[in-house]
């Protein structure tokens, strides 16, 4: 069964480029290691909500974007393999300066459908 990761991350609009140039050249390695899809959005409607909403889930600041992303996997082993493998490729290609965004405020986690129709 197919597997999600999925991910919110606040970007300074300035730095909207450089993040997706960081994806675009993520992506395909993503696919190199078993993703069947990777899907990188940014936020055109996102309302304040009365409790919470993606603005204040991952606490952005004015003049941010949340960004909405997720990497489709076959099943959950090949993505626990595909993680392996993009950590090992970390450490042979450290990131250039600063990411394009606050890590402390992304938020993460690994999915199991529950409904595909």
């Amino acid at each position: 069964m197919a597997y999600i990761d999925g991910y919110l991350i606040p970007v300074p609009e300035g730095k909207l480029d450089a993040y997706r140039e960081m994806a675009e050249k993520m992506a395909p390695l993503f696919r190199e290691w078993g993703a069947t899809r990777v899907v990188e959005t940014v936020e055109e409607d996102c309302p304040p909500g009365k409790q919470n909403d993606f603005h204040t889930a991952v606490l952005a600041e004015d003049g941010e974007k949340t960004i909405f992303s997720w990497v489709e996997w076959p099943d959950k082993d090949t993505r626990n393999a595909g993680w392996a493998k993009m950590e090992e490729w970390m450490k042979d290609n450290p990131p250039a300066g600063e990411p394009p965004f606050d890590g402390k405020r992304m938020i993460y986690g690994g999915f199991a459908p529950m409904l595909d129709q």
